[in-house]
């Protein structure tokens, strides 16, 4: 099975006065080819040093350095992992609910 992982960004917290970030709010979501989808979200406190030479204020963030940031905090390859569980469930059910003579 397929899957297709897509991490999104949806939110950084940060500092008006200096534009440091620390927090992440981060998504991820799974498709298979059927169409199946799980996603996981979750955030992650992030900490830094404003006077710091490798220091990147808010305005000049890429979504791609983001990503590494909450990658040090979240293990990619478990999430994605989690999600291929939950892709499996729905493709593959072991149970159902409903009534027989409302078919």
């Amino acid at each position: 099975m397929a899957i297709t992982y897509t991490w999104a960004i949806p939110t950084l917290e940060h500092e008006i006065a200096d534009g440091g970030v620390y927090t992440a709010h981060w998504r991820c979501s799974g498709v298979d080819e059927d169409g199946n989808t799980a996603s996981s979200y979750g955030t992650c406190s992030l900490t830094y040093d404003a006077s710091a030479a490798d220091f990147t204020p808010y305005d000049d963030i890429t979504e791609a350095q983001a990503q590494g940031w909450v990658w040090v905090h979240v293990s990619q390859e478990d999430t994605e992992a989690a999600i291929a569980t939950k892709i499996d469930a729905i493709a593959n059910p072991t149970s159902a609910s409903g009534t027989p003579w409302a078919a």
